[in-house]
């Protein structure tokens, strides 16, 4: 019978299964760079129907990858050669570890036989990766391919989802064996929790009703999630106010009346005195990290907390809950609301707490300081959402650029916010926004960007333009590594060493010498002119904003210190 089987079998290479394998997975584009070990592999795209994506670095093939998973939901692959090229992935496969981006990362390797012999361009790429991957495979025959893609796509996405890593050596490719897709697999020992966790939610709600001072905290795991609509429905239900992670911000409309904006080191200061004052916190998916609650201890002092998460592992791990609520947050929450329709259960918007919220968020509008120039980042920012559709989708580099969007830039539709917070990854945001526009071609696509961090991948704008990828990048450019030159200001008595990127290179030039569309705006009404031309180009446009090196990022909560003690400015 199994020789029967085995007959019924195509015989067909590894690099040709691998493709039929990512088909069946629905894959419909790679992101990647070929060189030697993996060319057997790159040689089948010229026989299959998946699109190939020629980046011009592998880190860069990686955060489009990543890009192209957090806004679809689905893993995005990219590909990569053995040794350098290998390496060269690890930083964006980290980069979706620390942010749970479901990804799939394929790379080259040396012969079986050549393994471990310091054979040309050989790196132990899976003892390297294994600590920021989900898990990696080194399948050792071409018939191990099919189950293992299968494996990897289900693991990649399941449960909390994260970076898989698939390292095939060169003969493994080149081998033809009789292939197998199997339909059904098991996973010994991977069990993503599944089922609702309805005894906790019910106590979680008790939890809520007797609390004076209730509070919703969003993390990532809610937009992971798209819990979107079952945390609307809870916060206006209970009346409760909404702040979120600086990973969580886009997870419940900002401007909601109940929106406060995200926490944190620079989080909305209405945002972080509501968390200070709060007695009991829903917290949905969320790690509760150091840059989002300050210190632990004064975080959880006075406060009940309710934490919801899929992963186990997060449970008291930096704070303690009283109430631990374990499973997808999405299902969780929606048991949340059948059971208080069940309950009638309807708060009134007339509490004292909610009114006093209201009061809050009402004297920060009015009362904090913004910069006083017409180009100050705040006034950019505005514009930017102001002409911007609300559905568009936005991406961020790492910098002081991130942290005024987290405070200036409102996400209005859920889900189309997206950063590098969990490694802070300077250059994630350009190619990221690259392969979110692959993932929605049919929306606007923003990286806002600041000058030191967009340098780091701005090669990719090769990419964008021979594959007509039309993303827009905004690039608020101070001429210095703004977060670290505020740094240096506020900590090391101005002492600026290694800052100053003295205006080279010209954005402008760049831009064109790449074939993509460079614009210079120094004005409100150039910016206005700018993001329209922007938006309505058909090839990836850099508008450069020239800003004041010396404007800082505040609220600014210090390493070290609580959310009570943020630094305002004055």
């Amino acid at each position: 019978m199994e020789a029967d089987l085995m007959n019924k079998m195509e015989s067909m290479t590894g690099a040709k299964a691998l493709m039929v394998a990512m088909e069946k997975e629905g894959v419909k584009q790679v992101f990647g760079l070929p060189g030697g070990a993996n060319l057997p592999m790159y040689d089948e795209f010229a026989r299959c129907n998946i699109r190939h994506i020629l980046t011009r670095h592998e880190q860069s093939a990686a955060h489009m990858a990543d890009g192209f998973g957090r806004v679809s939901r689905k893993p995005g692959v990219c590909f990569a050669t053995s040794g350098p090229g290998a390496t060269n992935i690890l930083t964006g496969i980290a980069t979706a570890q620390a942010d749970s981006a479901p990804m799939i990362a394929v790379t080259g390797q040396v012969p079986v036989g050549m393994i471990g012999k310091d054979a040309f361009q050989e790196s132990d790429i899976i003892g390297m990766a294994n600590p920021v991957v989900k898990y990696a495979f080194q399948p050792r025959t071409a018939g191990e391919i099919p189950e293992v893609v299968k494996k990897g796509f289900f693991i990649a996405e399941s449960g909390r989802p994260g970076p898989v890593l698939i390292d095939i050596p060169k003969d493994v490719q080149t081998n033809e064996e009789p292939m197998n897709f199997p339909d059904e697999f098991k996973i010994q020992g991977y069990h993503p929790w599944a089922d609702p966790d309805i005894a906790n939610v019910e106590k979680a709600i008790d939890m809520l009703l007797h609390a004076e001072k209730p509070i919703i905290l969003a993390g990532g795991g809610t937009i992971i999630s798209s819990a979107f609509a079952e945390l609307q429905a809870i916060a206006e239900t209970l009346m409760l106010p909404v702040v979120t992670t600086f990973k969580g911000k886009g997870a419940f409309p900002e401007n909601h009346p109940l929106s406060l904006g995200p926490i944190g080191m620079h989080g909305h200061a209405e945002a972080n005195k509501m968390m200070s004052e709060a007695d009991c916190v829903l917290a949905i998916g969320t790690r509760f990290s150091d840059r989002s609650v300050g210190t632990f201890e004064a975080f959880e002092k006075r406060l009940k907390i309710i934490h919801m998460d899929v992963d186990p592992a997060e449970i008291g791990k930096n704070q303690t809950a009283q109430i631990a609520v374990i499973g997808d947050v999405r299902v969780n929450l929606r048991v949340m609301v059948k059971l208080l329709l069940q309950r009638a259960v309807k708060k009134s918007e007339e509490t004292p707490w909610i009114k006093h919220v209201k009061e809050t968020k009402a004297y920060w509008k009015e009362n904090l300081k913004l910069h006083p120039g017409e180009m100050g980042a705040a006034k950019i920012l505005r514009k930017l959402r102001e002409l911007l559709p609300k559905e568009s989708v936005v991406t961020t580099e790492v910098g002081q650029h991130q942290m005024w969007a987290s405070l200036f830039y409102d996400v209005i539709q859920p889900g189309t916010f997206f950063s590098s917070t969990g490694l802070g990854t300077m250059g994630w945001g350009f190619p990221a926004a690259i392969g979110a526009k692959v993932a929605r071609p049919d929306v606007p696509v923003v990286d806002i960007a600041g000058d030191g961090s967009f340098a780091m991948t701005e090669n990719s704008l090769a990419t964008a333009v021979l594959e007509d990828i039309p993303v827009i990048v905004f690039l608020l450019n101070n001429s210095t590594l703004g977060m670290v030159a505020q740094w240096q200001r506020t900590f090391y008595d101005r002492r600026m060493i290694g800052v100053d990127q003295q205006s080279c290179p010209d954005y402008v030039k760049l831009a064109e010498s790449y074939g993509a569309q460079g614009i210079r705006a120094q004005s409100m009404d150039e910016l206005d002119k700018a993001i329209k031309t922007a938006l309505s180009s058909d090839v990836a446009t850099v508008i450069d904003i020239p800003i004041d090196p010396e404007e800082d990022v505040l609220p600014f909560v210090a390493p070290g210190t609580s959310l009570e003690e943020m630094i305002l400015p004055s």
